[in-house]
């Protein structure tokens, strides 16, 4: 099993150095090889995703990914930014297939932002359409408006769009994917104001009449981002377009205490993945030894039963997160009194030795 370790930038060697311990405490025999990705691989190589890590990442079994962007290169050329680097990899993978569970432990009940009633129990799948939508749109670009409000002014213009074998795809997933959970999915949209999203709405709904265990309904995005802080215990799978995914998945990682708990997959047509926690690089606390690995320890786990196929080695895994959880032991985000602060290296050793 060859994985591809890419660290990336801010707290993503950190983190991603946690999750590596882990994957050496279990009875395994990985080939990791690691290579710079996003800032430090632009400050290194001249570019966010050099030909060499791009070929790393193709030959691959799997990707374990940090994070992207630091705010010394917001002056970069748009092509030259970080971020770029995670756009080339999904796009050059074909990763259309992202996964963002939402789970609240019982131990993190009193981490989240809403009362305990509304989250004890807490399991969401968010299922993202991944190389679509306004973020892979073209055309895109400035010009000046040739009409409009304000003919003759500059403007910047990206599109939205979607393609029926895209939403038939994912759809796909996202039934696929309930049938192991309790059998619903929800597909959120725009519909009432987008063509892009009545068409998502009309090919979602074809392919639901090939699941008829499966019961879908349908919501609109903003009625959605409402009803995960009202109701959340009321979705099983959400299934939704990229821009939408990628706004509510941060807004369901609240449910459960911290985004420091979130991980997350990219799959393809062949499960292959590129595994990550939700969060950002947070520049911010870089260095500082306070950053959750929890996340990337947990997308570690998602990578070895996703594609890896090393089904009792993820249990092992998530079971050792919550043995540790239980035990009090809390990183800066998710820390309440009565309970233990420890720092990012020492919540990973903590995970080792409640591996073995």
């Amino acid at each position: 099993m060859k994985i591809a370790v890419l660290p990336g930038d801010g707290i993503g060697p950190e983190i991603v150095a946690e999750a590596v311990k882990v994957l050496h405490a279990l009875d395994l025999s990985f080939e990791l090889e690691t290579a710079p990705v996003g800032g430090a691989a632009y400050a290194a190589l001249g570019h966010p995703l050099p030909e060499s890590t791009l070929k790393l990442a193709q030959e691959s079994d799997a990707i374990l990914f940090g994070a992207v962007g630091d705010w010394k290169y917001d002056t970069l050329d748009r092509h030259l930014r970080p971020e770029q680097a995670i756009l080339g990899l999904r796009k050059n993978l074909g990763l259309f297939a992202n996964f963002r569970p939402a789970i609240c432990y019982e131990q993190l009940v009193n981490a989240s932002s809403l009362k305990p009633e509304l989250v004890a129990g807490l399991d969401i799948l968010i299922i993202r359409e991944l190389t679509g939508d306004i973020y892979f749109g073209q055309p895109r670009g400035r010009r000046i408006a040739a009409d409009g409000h304000f003919p003759g002014a500059e403007e910047a213009f990206d599109t939205m769009r979607y393609s029926r074998p895209e939403i038939e795809r994912i759809a796909h997933v996202a039934f696929q994917a309930a049938r192991k959970r309790s059998k619903r999915v929800t597909s959120v949209d725009k519909a009432n104001v987008l063509e892009t999203f009545q068409f998502w709405k009309d090919v979602v709904t074809e392919v639901s009449l090939q699941y008829p265990d499966v019961t879908l309904d349908h919501m609109y995005v903003d009625n959605a981002a409402m009803q995960l802080v009202k109701a959340p215990k009321k979705f099983d799978v959400i299934v939704t377009g990229n821009m939408f995914g990628d706004i509510l998945s941060d807004e369901a990682s609240m449910l459960t205490g911290s985004i420091g708990m979130l991980p997350s997959a990219s799959l393809n047509a062949n499960n292959k993945g590129l595994y990550e926690p939700s969060h950002g690089s947070a520049p911010d606390i870089a260095g500082k030894g306070i950053a959750n690995p929890l996340a990337t320890i947990l997308s570690a786990a998602m990578m070895l039963r996703f594609s890896l196929n090393q089904l009792d080695s993820a249990q092992r895994i998530e079971n050792a997160v919550s043995k540790v959880l239980a035990q009090g032991l809390r990183t800066a985000d998710i820390y309440s009194e009565g309970t233990t602060r420890v720092s990012t290296i020492e919540m990973g050793d903590a995970v080792v030795k409640a591996l073995r």
